[in-house]
């Protein structure tokens, strides 16, 4: 059978978008390079239709997307930059308001489609001779020897190669394969997607409110389209999904209120449970996990993505450095390296991410009286402000060369 038995130096399990970042970033190398998925993406839709599924992408990752050469693509099809966050709670008076000229930035961030984000990075990848994109494929098998590892598709393809990467999502093939544990949590609570227009113009502005039963998010998208993302009960979420659009119109109103106008029209809903998630360990003998593989925190930050975009460079990074030293990149020790400098941030994000859902999804009197405190407070400490933004703009930290200006 055609293609059975071939060699390659890295296979990448998941062609999503942290994946077609790592083959990316290991384009136009001498190294070999395939990429496996089961299903292949859309690259054309309907222009008036919205992906409900978004990412807030911060300046390291654009800087990522950018040197890969892969956000001028991303601009061409659509993407909605914020300029400002305004954030309050819903049971008091604690607010706070961010804005990207106090860190003299034109703007704190992208919102932008996920098949917007994934068009791009694949358009770009077919642009490499040196990877291959396998697709439909689905692993079957996945042997891991001394020198190198061995992928059997389920169509008997396989694959041999001396580092496979699981970039596979939260239910990571690669990673149950391996047996790497995972420890975390259900939340309770299920996220509402979908796209709303609404009287008012979103100002190029983020907007949240904090409910004890989970945040409501606006997003900016282009033509005054904003993006929901609203953490909820599970039960609450159903009967969301359930409803009509004109009841759901009100129920959104009543619980965003009214900064943005009426509640207009609304597209198609999805829902998806959240849980809090980490491999006690990134690598192995061969084998390197990045993304959501890895790690899952809550969306109430929009940092899922940009922690793997995060990982994806810095994989590259040590792997390419790696192959130009001469040492073996599927090494234990070789993939140690990025275990380490990724996985302390990773932790620290998932962390505060957990402390912030606890924090604010209650109605726990002292602890209201506390956040409204220290959203007032915090809001007229212009150091503290700056400090958080350029936390939030992902420019701070040790990061991979991608994602430097």
């Amino acid at each position: 059978m055609e293609m059975a038995n071939r060699s390659y130096d890295v296979v990448i399990v998941g062609g999503g978008m942290v994946g077609a970042t790592l083959a990316c970033a290991l384009g136009d190398t001498a190294l070999r390079v395939a990429v496996i998925d089961p299903v292949a993406a859309p690259t054309e839709w309907a222009d008036e239709a919205f992906d409900i599924r978004v990412s807030a992408i911060t300046r390291a990752t654009e800087r990522v997307f950018a040197n890969l050469g892969a956000w001028e693509g991303m601009v061409t099809r659509r993407v909605a930059p914020y300029r400002e966050m305004r954030v309050w709670d819903a049971t008091g008076s604690g607010s706070i308001h961010f804005d990207a000229a106090e860190v003299g930035e034109p703007d704190l961030g992208h919102i932008i489609e996920n098949r917007v984000i994934l068009a791009a990075l694949l358009e770009r990848m077919a642009q490499f001779d040196n990877i291959e994109l396998i697709c439909p494929a689905e692993p079957g098998v996945l042997e891991v020897n001394t020198g190198s590892a061995r992928l059997t598709l389920k169509d008997r393809r396989t694959l041999e190669a001396r580092l496979v990467v699981g970039a596979d999502g939260s239910a990571s093939w690669v990673r149950d394969r391996v047996g790497i544990p995972v420890r975390g949590w259900r939340y309770d609570q299920t996220a509402v997607v979908c796209t709303v227009k609404t009287s008012r113009h979103h100002q190029d502005t983020a907007w949240q409110r904090f409910m004890p039963t989970g945040p409501l998010a606006f997003l900016p998208l282009p033509e005054g389209y904003s993006s929901i993302v609203w953490s909820t009960t599970p039960e609450k979420a159903e009967a969301l999904v359930a409803m009509e659009s004109g009841r759901f119109l009100d129920e959104l109103q009543h619980a965003f209120g009214e900064p943005l106008g009426r509640m207009e029209s609304v597209g198609p809903r999805g829902a998806f449970p959240l849980s809090l998630q980490h491999a006690e360990r990134y690598v192995e003998q061969r084998i390197a996990l990045v993304g959501n593989a890895a790690h899952t925190v809550h969306p109430l930050a929009g940092q899922g993505l940009n922690l793997g975009v995060l990982d994806a460079a810095a994989l590259a990074e040590v792997v390419l450095t790696a192959e130009t030293e001469r040492r073996d990149i599927g090494a234990l020790k070789t993939l140690r390296r990025y275990e380490r400098w990724r996985k302390g941030d990773n932790v620290a994000m998932l962390a505060a991410m957990d402390g912030f859902k606890r924090l604010f999804s209650n109605d726990v009197a002292p602890l209201a009286w506390g956040r409204n405190l220290g959203l007032r407070v915090t809001d007229h400490l212009s150091p503290v402000k700056r400090f958080f933004m350029r936390r939030a703009l992902g420019v701070t930290g040790d990061l991979p060369r991608l994602a430097r200006a």
